[in-house]
């Protein structure tokens, strides 16, 4: 979507949107997102996968589940959760990336704060 069409959407629009990435916005959610990157995973090998406890987790897939995030296919007695979208991914790999960059930027600048006082102490 370009910049000119996110300008001129409305609130009513952009509610879902602000819903999706409020489902992505929680450690333990991403943590799910991120062991499911290699393929479908029952609830057992996703909670081995995260730490997570089965509550908790239940909790959090029921969620990513409702908002489309994560689709469940249950196979005999077990029910397998995947990433419905790909692009989930990639929406995250370019958020990671986006912070990398800020984090090197700032040690940078840091660094050369810190070259800074030390010449001045000097």
């Amino acid at each position: 979507m370009t910049e000119k069409l996110l300008q001129n959407k409305t609130a009513d629009f952009l509610a879902p949107v602000a819903e999706y990435f409020k489902v992505l916005s929680e450690i333990s959610r991403l943590q799910i997102v991120s062991c499911l990157r290699s393929g479908a995973m029952n609830v057992s090998e996703i909670g081995v996968a995260t730490g997570l406890g089965q509550a908790n987790l239940s909790k959090h897939l029921k969620l990513l589940t409702q908002a489309g995030i994560l689709s469940r296919k249950p196979q005999g007695v077990s029910v397998y959760y995947e990433v419905s979208d790909p692009l989930t991914f990639e929406l995250c790999e370019l958020v990671c990336d986006r912070i990398y960059e800020r984090m090197q930027e700032q040690a940078k600048q840091f660094k050369q704060l810190n070259s800074f006082s030390a010449i001045a102490k000097s």
